[in-house]
């Protein structure tokens, strides 16, 4: 049986301004997580984490029917989430480029909250930071602590390979990750409106 065919296409900032501006109301799924969300979202956006939409794909595919913008940080996770509506069978999806910053940036309504990093700014920072010791340990304390170095590279290409990242859930649990309201899926699937199918988005 062949797959269906998914159109996606990447949508600029200022050209989904223009959409809400002339009275457009397209679907806008920001798959980023909840801490990350109420740090600022793009007004009218639903948050459904990527973790969430993994697991209830189909649910979420059969109500963006048309329309829908997925939005993250940095359009990693926002890939992973229209690859994985497309294997849904989602016909159509955008990407927000650049983001919600990209959005702000440009002018856009946005709503903003606790100040926070983005969970891939930290991911690089706590990677970054223990190879740094890695090697500085092997160097100062003992050479048996450059395996420090080596363990983070590792896990990093595993990352890679399994398209999946143990330090970014292990982070995702701490305390300044924690946002004041978590999205459930009944919650979630109850808030989202089914498309209308009246957006023109490209």
């Amino acid at each position: 049986m062949t797959a269906p065919t998914t159109t996606i296409t990447s949508l600029e900032a200022a050209d989904l301004k223009a959409h809400l501006a002339n009275g457009e109301q397209p679907i806008i799924i920001d798959v980023r997580t909840p801490a990350e969300f109420e740090s600022m979202h793009i007004r009218g956006a639903y948050n459904v984490p990527l973790s969430m939409l993994a697991e209830h794909t189909s649910e979420f595919a059969s109500r963006f029917e048309d329309g829908v913008v997925l939005v993250c940080q940095s359009g990693i996770r926002a890939e992973e989430a229209r690859e994985r509506l497309a294997s849904a069978g989602l016909e159509t999806a955008s990407v927000l480029a650049g983001g919600t910053a990209a959005f702000a940036d440009a002018g856009g309504d946005v709503v903003r909250g606790k100040r926070r990093w983005a969970m891939d700014r930290q991911v690089r920072m706590v990677a970054g930071s223990l190879v740094l010791a890695g090697f500085v340990g092997s160097r100062v304390v003992s050479r048996p602590v450059g395996y420090l170095s080596a363990a983070v590279g590792a896990g990093l290409t595993w990352s890679a390979l399994s398209d999946s990242c143990a330090m970014a859930s292990a982070l995702s649990k701490m305390p300044w990750n924690q946002a004041s309201v978590t999205p459930t899926l009944a919650s979630t699937v109850q808030d989202i409106p089914v498309a209308t199918g009246n957006v023109t988005l490209p």
